[in-house]
């Protein structure tokens, strides 16, 4: 019974994913689901991806977190349209959530909206939201097992972003062993070598972006 319940709920949220899709169409508006452990950078990146996009394209966020908005002021700083979106536990974003907050977005002045999902290496890979480009973070500190443990997170994303590349240095991380892990599991999504303190690769991932806005 728990089976039927769990593929009810997948095939419900399928649905409500592609209805929030079809929606964002409508406006002509790509949606990126960024992904990643807590701390592993997500709110710096997409607050450097603003900086990098916002003369190229109207942006919006979505700010998820289990509680608070520390993170969601600190995007709305940058003056771009944001709105906080707390589960209250939950360890992920369902579609019907993002379908329920669109709303308080200026959909008709947006061409992308970010949104930062829960810091999470499990339930997000599992939930689509509507987005059109999944982006996975892996940060240096975190160590260079994760794909390994996580395979489903770094198989069903569109690219990957070793952040705070800066710290390699630092950290016992074998670069190699992750390269061929995604490759395994992801082999035809890229993969960008980033740092939001440097600005290395940020150029890279945004010209990325940008061509899948177009492709959209």
């Amino acid at each position: 019974m728990e089976i039927k319940v769990l593929h009810q709920i997948m095939d419900w949220n399928e649905d409500v994913s592609q209805e929030v899709k079809d929606a964002l169409a409508a406006h002509h508006i790509c949606m990126i689901n960024v992904m990643g452990s807590p701390g592993a950078g997500k709110t710096s990146l997409i607050t450097s991806l603003i900086g990098r996009l916002k003369d190229r394209f109207r942006i919006g966020v979505i700010e998820g977190d289990i509680a608070g908005q520390v993170d969601a002021d600190r995007i709305a700083a940058l003056d771009v349209p944001t709105v906080q979106l707390n589960t209250d536990g939950a360890c992920h974003i369902e579609a019907m959530s993002i379908q329920n907050i669109l709303p308080y977005l200026p959909l008709d002045d947006l061409d992308l909206i970010f949104v930062e999902n829960i810091g999470n290496l499990v339930c997000p890979a599992e939930f689509r939201i509507g987005e059109s480009l999944r982006i996975t973070i892996l940060s240096i500190p975190e160590g260079d097992d994760k794909v390994e443990k996580y395979p489903l997170m770094f198989t069903d994303t569109d690219c990957l972003v070793l952040n705070k590349y800066d710290m390699m240095p630092y950290f016992d991380f074998d670069e190699q062993r992750v390269i061929e892990n995604y490759g395994t599991v992801n082999p035809d999504a890229p993969l960008f070598r980033v740092s939001s303190r440097t600005g290395e690769g940020l150029a890279d991932l945004a010209d990325f972006i940008a061509e899948t806005i177009k492709k959209d």
